[in-house]
C-alpha cells in the first residue's frame, strides 16, 4: 500500500510479525489522519488547518546551550502536553530509522507497531525505512523528558505524541513543536494562549 503525505510517496513494509494491537493503531490513525502516514512533517500539507507550530526557546532559538535553556524547553513542551493530554493515557510513538526493511532490535518494552518505506530508490542503498513503536503510558508532566532532550538535541526525529483515540498529535523537532488539534477553533485558542511561543514568520514555520 502506497499512501501520499502531500509530498512523498511513502509505502507501508508489511512484515511478518506477530500481532499485538498494531492492526487497530492502523486503523485509528486512518481513521483520524486518512491519506496521511504517521510521519510528522507529512501532517502539515494536508492538516494545515488544524496546526500550529510552537519554538521551544525565545527568539525562536534553534538549540538550548545550557540547563537553563533545556528547562525553558521542556516547560513549553510540558505546559501543551498538558492541556492536551491531562488525565489521560498516551501513545508515544519513536522511529527506528534503517537502509534496510527487516526490522532492527527494539529496546526492551518498545512495542512495534508498523514500518513505512519513506524514500523509495531503484538502488537498494538509498531507501530509507521507518520502524514505528508505539508505547501507551498515562500523561504525567515530566515523563517523556528524556526523548524530549533527545529531539532538542537532534539525536532523535520523528517522535509522535497523541492520545489513545489519536485525535490530537504532538509532534516535537528541534527547535519547537508542531501541534495538531480536533478543529480550527480548537487549533486557535491554544494558538493564542500562547502567542510568545509562535513564529514571526507569515507561514508559521
Amino acid at each position: 500500500m502506497t499512501v501520499s503525505g502531500g509530498g512523498v510517496a511513502v509505502s507501508e513494509v508489511r512484515l511478518a510479525v506477530p500481532e499485538d494491537g498494531q492492526a487497530e493503531l492502523t486503523r485509528l490513525w486512518q481513521q483520524r489522519w486518512p491519506g496521511c502516514p504517521p510521519v510528522g512533517h507529512e501532517l502539515r500539507g494536508p492538516y494545515r488547518d488544524v496546526w500550529v507550530r510552537f519554538h521551544s526557546l525565545p527568539e525562536s532559538k534553534r538549540y538550548p546551550q545550557d540547563e537553563s535553556e533545556y528547562a525553558v524547553v521542556l516547560e513549553r513542551h510540558n505546559t501543551v502536553l498538558d492541556e492536551l493530554f491531562a488525565g489521560e493515557d498516551v501513545y508515544v510513538i519513536t522511529p527506528v530509522w534503517t537502509a534496510e526493511a527487516e526490522l532492527p532490535s527494539f529496546r526492551p518494552g518498545a512495542g512495534y507497531w508498523r514500518s513505512l518505506l519513506v524514500a523509495d530508490d531503484p538502488d537498494p542503498e538509498f531507501r530509507t525505512y521507518c520502524h514505528l513503536t508505539a508505547v501507551r503510558r498515562p500523561w504525567r508532566r515530566g515523563c517523556v523528558d528524556g526523548v524530549l532532550r533527545d529531539v532538542a538535541d537532534d539525536t532523535m526525529a520523528g517522535v509522535l505524541i497523541t492520545d489513545t483515540g489519536m485525535r490530537r498529535v504532538h509532534h516535537p523537532y528541534d527547535g519547537g513543536a508542531d501541534v495538531f488539534l480536533e478543529s480550527s477553533e480548537e487549533r486557535d485558542r491554544m494558538r493564542d494562549r500562547h502567542a510568545d511561543w509562535l513564529s514571526r514568520h507569515a507561514s508559521g514555520l
